[in-house]
């Protein structure tokens, strides 16, 4: 015997989603909250994507694949300041959306309880990735000779991670995206490029 078939598509359901935890956090999201703006029920919801924790695994590979695409195709960018350029830049377009403000990956799991600690772990390995990936990228830009001496591309890309949350934190408290390409304007300025 088998259910009745989906009537409803799963990406742009989780997109839904994604928006209603971009806005509100995982713990500040009720199941309520989720099936009334993805407009399914809650078995609908866990037949399709399992529980709450496993729709916010998926809302974050969305977000990854989607919103916040810039961060892994800044990485293709051919030189390392231009890769610091779409990174900044995309993040300030991105943390200043309407879903937000801020990002979900930064803003979205980091205040959890104990209840919580799969969620919060999963999103900061995550981050550890990108910033893994990142100091890749950017050790190949020092090989290539693209920075002044002494200039530690672990470090550099250290510091456009923290650059990158803090960004995500700013917009999140109403910053607006002129003040925030301010700041990138700074950290571009002061790239050290050869």
């Amino acid at each position: 015997m088998t259910g009745r078939p989906r009537t409803f598509d799963i990406e742009d359901r989780l997109e839904l989603a994604m928006r209603v935890f971009w806005r509100h956090g995982y713990e500040g999201t009720a199941l309520s909250d989720l099936t009334a703006a993805m407009g399914i029920n809650r078995p609908s919801l866990y037949a399709a994507y399992g529980n709450k924790e496993a729709l916010f695994r998926q809302c974050l590979d969305h977000y990854h694949r989607g919103p916040a695409r810039h961060v892994r195709e800044a990485l293709d960018e051919p030189t390392g300041r231009t890769v610091a350029e779409h990174l900044l830049r995309g993040t300030v377009a991105v943390v200043t959306r309407e879903e937000g403000p801020g990002c979900l990956l930064v803003n979205g799991a980091l205040a959890t309880g104990e209840g919580s600690a799969a969620v919060r772990a999963d999103a900061a390995a995550r981050r550890t990735e990108a910033r893994a990936a990142l100091r890749a990228r950017l050790r190949l830009a020092a090989e290539a000779g693209e920075f002044t001496p002494g200039t530690d591309p672990a470090v550099l890309a250290d510091y456009l991670t923290t650059l990158t949350h803090g960004l995500a934190v700013r917009a999140a408290d109403g910053t607006p995206a002129e003040e925030l390409h301010r700041t990138v304007d700074f950290a571009l300025a002061t790239w050290p490029a050869t």
